[in-house]
C-alpha cells in the first residue's frame, strides 16, 4: 500500500497548481507573480513550467528536473503543521517549499521578500 508521501510525489503538478492559482487569485495576486515564484524555485521558466502542466508531470519529475535556487534553504517556517526545516525526505521538502512560497503570495508578502536573497536576511 502506497504512504500518503508515495501517493504526493506521484500526483501531477497539474493538480495542484489550479488550487495555488485560485488560492492566490482570491487574494488579488496574478498568474504571472505565481510562475515568477515558482521559477525562481525551480530554475524553469514559465514555458517549461506550462510545458509540465500540460504533461502532468509528477511531482516527483517536476522537481528531478528543478535546479533548485540556492537561497531556497532560507525558506523556514511551518507548512501543514510541521517546520519545513525539519522535514527530512528531501522530494517533500521540495514540494512544501513550493507550498510556504504559494502561501507568503497569497498573504499579500511583497514579491521582493518571497525571492529571498541573503541581503534580505
Amino acid at each position: 500500500m502506497a504512504t500518503r508521501e508515495q501517493k504526493l510525489f506521484e500526483m501531477p503538478f497539474a493538480a495542484v497548481y489550479p488550487l495555488y492559482l485560485t488560492k492566490i487569485t482570491r487574494k488579488d495576486r496574478t498568474e504571472a507573480e505565481l510562475l515568477t515564484v515558482l521559477a525562481w524555485l525551480t530554475g524553469f521558466d514559465a514555458k517549461l513550467i506550462k510545458s509540465h502542466l500540460k504533461k502532468e508531470t509528477s511531482f516527483r519529475e517536476f522537481f528531478k528536473g528543478a535546479k533548485l535556487n540556492p537561497n531556497a534553504k532560507l525558506i523556514t517556517g511551518t507548512i501543514c503543521g510541521v517546520k519545513i526545516e525539519e522535514i527530512e525526505d528531501p522530494l517533500m521538502k521540495k514540494i512544501r517549499y513550493m507550498d510556504k512560497l504559494v502561501d507568503e503570495l497569497a498573504k499579500g508578502r511583497p514579491l521582493e521578500k518571497i525571492l529571498r536573497s541573503k541581503s534580505d536576511m
